[in-house]
């Protein structure tokens, strides 16, 4: 377990020397069988993210983070997230919201208190993945956040060896390789869902220009979350 967590943690340090490079990514060209690439179908419940730049759909993963799940949906319909602003942007990194104060600082779940991580080894942070925002273990509350990394030379041979030494399955890193992302922050973060339409609004996004604090000089805003079920 200790030889575990020190490969891991190699790995973590090596993602944060590198950054993502290209301007844009297509993953309808990924061929993966990762839960994470298989378009939404009937009963899947997706949400569409409203923002002042345009839609950004995504599918969400009650099965795997169902109180994440719970705690969106029910923030999204009581328009708990309607005005919010996009407090951190980071280009080929992520966007971040969800906090109704703005700051990063605030912010609280459907049960006024933080809740319990939820990892699982179907769900990792590719390009796209939709993941809760957090302060350390177990202290997630309503901010989110949409990684925008994208494909580059930073899955290299020897973080791919890292990481599969360090417990990450083939497919999944075959599947980083594609699709871009950050697995630094796999197993520290809850993924709960997929972007799988509107990816380039959140790109759009990403490249806004930002103060000191990574807070985008232009306000950005959520309009509103609308939630559904696939028919």
């Amino acid at each position: 377990m200790k030889r575990f967590f020190a490969l891991l943690t190699a790995v973590i340090v090596c993602m944060g020397m590198t950054a993502c490079t290209a301007k844009t990514v297509n993953l309808s060209k990924v061929e993966s069988d990762e839960v994470q690439f298989v378009q939404p179908s009937s009963g899947d419940t997706v949400a569409t993210i409203k923002t002042d730049k345009g839609d950004i759909k995504v599918v969400l993963y009650p099965e795997y983070a169902p109180l994440a799940v719970e705690n969106f949906i029910t923030h999204a319909q009581n328009g708990y997230y309607d005005g919010v602003i996009f407090h951190r942007v980071v280009e080929d990194f992520v966007i971040q919201t969800g906090d109704p104060e703005g700051t990063g600082y605030g912010g609280d779940s459907i049960w006024n208190l933080p809740f319990s991580d939820e990892f699982s080894d179907n769900l990792h942070h590719y390009t796209g993945a939709l993941s809760m925002a957090n302060s350390g273990e177990d202290t997630n509350r309503s901010q989110f956040f949409i990684v925008t990394c994208q494909p580059s030379t930073t899955i290299t041979g020897e973080v791919a060896s890292l990481m599969e030494q360090a417990g990450w399955r083939s497919e999944v890193i075959e599947t980083y390789k594609q699709s871009g992302g950050t697995p630094n922050l796999d197993y520290r973060h809850t993924v709960f869902g997929q972007v799988y339409e509107g990816l380039e609004v959140a790109f759009e996004i990403s490249f806004a220009k930002t103060d000191s604090q990574e807070k985008p000089k232009e306000t950005i805003t959520i309009q509103s979350i609308e939630v559904t079920v696939l028919e």
